[in-house]
């Protein structure tokens, strides 16, 4: 067996006690040393038993408790691989603060960024992929977006599409177009934090307008638009980060006529848009002539992929964005961007959300089990839990910190004086659900 994944093997000490425990201590030293690297993949059972001459389920045994032991992941159909290292493993704490996709069960996304990068290279010319390319996207990056986009968006021209390294590149480079330092940008009181810094470097003046529990009020809105002659109107409307609200049908078709009735242009934040199994139309479906729509894949497949696309107005408009793009980031990087366009033209990328709808919603129930008056989507990788007017968020995040826990509190996300308290948990950032749930009750017993 020449496999470089399978020379491990050779470390396997017959005469230390079980055979099985003698496997799983090599692969653990393999591991540990480097030898073996995060993503890449086992020999076949059959095969290790075969070259070390013991019964296949001696072999079964050595590879379960290397996956209860957090070493490797199992993917059906595709084989055994090393599990990469979870945060909590790097930095000794369990990180409740950072939005990311859950990983999916069954399915290695190491391996699948592999197999597509090497595709990807077989069939282009390292020379060309790695030069200079278009700032917004080439065609088929850009119908590539559209097709992403379609489950919320409808059909889309792909003239209407950038791409971006990122949505803060792409509300970077909106914002640069559509305001003036000085300019009002109206919120949601709680908002992205990278909105906020964003406003903070551009000198753009923050206007929070009230909202509910479906997000900002129509009769606010309108008063507010009236008042303030905002230059934007900046939104997230599916799983609002942090509250984890998602605004209906209904309100959404407010929330466009009166930023049209206002002649204010929506920016629209939809990054968990492609979570929810039945997405609602979002706004730039109801109004694509008044609404910038922002949709990265950080929080749906992997920030790793640094991919968003943008579907602007109209042609016109995409070409005077991308020229703000260009000014900012010059391109998206080439490599990743291919691996995103192979991935949604392959069906790959809606393999991937499938698993990790289907992981969130499992660490969804297990948060609304452990804190039930968290709110939260079921398909979101995030939720929201109130706490007390008068409880500290500075000496609250200090007694998480203590118990080993990282968390993200109101003030965080606050986009003017007085913010509602509370706590954003993210449950992504957990590659077992285990230490998720010990986390969880960890806050539980916290607040």
């Amino acid at each position: 067996m020449s496999l470089p994944t399978a020379r491990w093997l050779d470390r396997v000490d017959r005469d230390e006690g079980p055979i099985y425990l003698a496997i799983l201590k090599a692969l653990s030293a393999a591991i540990a040393g480097g030898e073996l690297q995060a993503g890449e993949q086992l020999p076949p059972q059959r095969a290790v038993a075969a070259q070390l001459g013991v019964d296949f389920t001696t072999v079964t045994r050595a590879y379960a408790a290397a996956r209860a032991r957090g070493l490797v992941e199992g993917a059906v159909g595709r084989g055994t691989f090393v599990r990469g290292r979870a945060a909590e493993d790097e930095a000794g704490l369990v990180d409740l603060s950072m939005n990311l996709p859950p990983p999916p069960l069954d399915l290695s996304l190491g391996r699948m960024l592999k197999e597509t990068s090497r595709a990807v290279l077989d069939r282009t010319d390292p020379a060309v992929l790695m030069a200079y390319h278009p700032g917004a996207g080439s065609l088929a990056q850009r119908a590539a977006g559209a097709a992403w986009l379609a489950p919320t968006l409808g059909e889309v021209a792909p003239d209407r599409i950038l791409i971006s390294p990122g949505a803060q590149t792409a509300l970077a480079a909106l914002f640069s177009t559509l305001m003036r330092r000085g300019d009002a940008l109206l919120v949601e009181p709680l908002t992205y934090p990278g909105v906020l810094a964003l406003a903070a470097h551009l000198g753009l003046r923050l206007i929070p307008c009230p909202t509910d529990d479906q997000g900002v009020l129509p009769q606010a809105l309108e008063r507010f638009c009236a008042e303030h002659r905002p230059k934007a109107i900046y939104l997230i409307p599916t799983l609002q980060n942090p509250v984890a609200t998602t605004m209906g049908l209904e309100r959404r078709k407010d929330v466009v006529r009166i930023a049209r009735a206002a002649q204010v242009p929506i920016v629209e934040d939809d990054a968990y848009g492609r979570l929810p199994g039945a997405p609602l139309p979002a706004l730039a479906a109801l109004d694509p002539e008044n609404v910038w729509h922002v949709a990265t894949l950080s929080k749906a497949l992997s920030p790793g992929l640094r991919t968003a696309f943008v579907a602007a107005p109209d042609a016109a408009a995409a070409q005077r964005l991308a020229q703000a793009l260009r000014a900012l980031s010059l391109m998206a990087s080439p490599l990743t961007a291919a691996v995103a366009t192979a991935w949604i033209r392959e069906g790959a990328a809606e393999h991937l959300l499938a698993a990790i709808r289907a992981e969130a919603r499992a660490r969804q129930a297990l948060a609304r089990e452990i804190l039930p008056h968290a709110v939260g989507g079921p398909d979101g990788v995030h939720v929201w839990l109130d706490l007390p007017p008068g409880r500290d968020p500075a000496a609250l995040r200090a007694s998480a910190a203590q118990r080993g826990l990282s968390l993200v509190t109101a003030d965080t996300f606050a986009a003017g004086p007085n913010p509602r308290n509370g706590l954003r948990i993210s449950l992504g950032g957990q590659s077992r659900r285990d230490v998720l749930a010990q986390a969880l009750q960890a806050v539980a017993a916290l607040v």
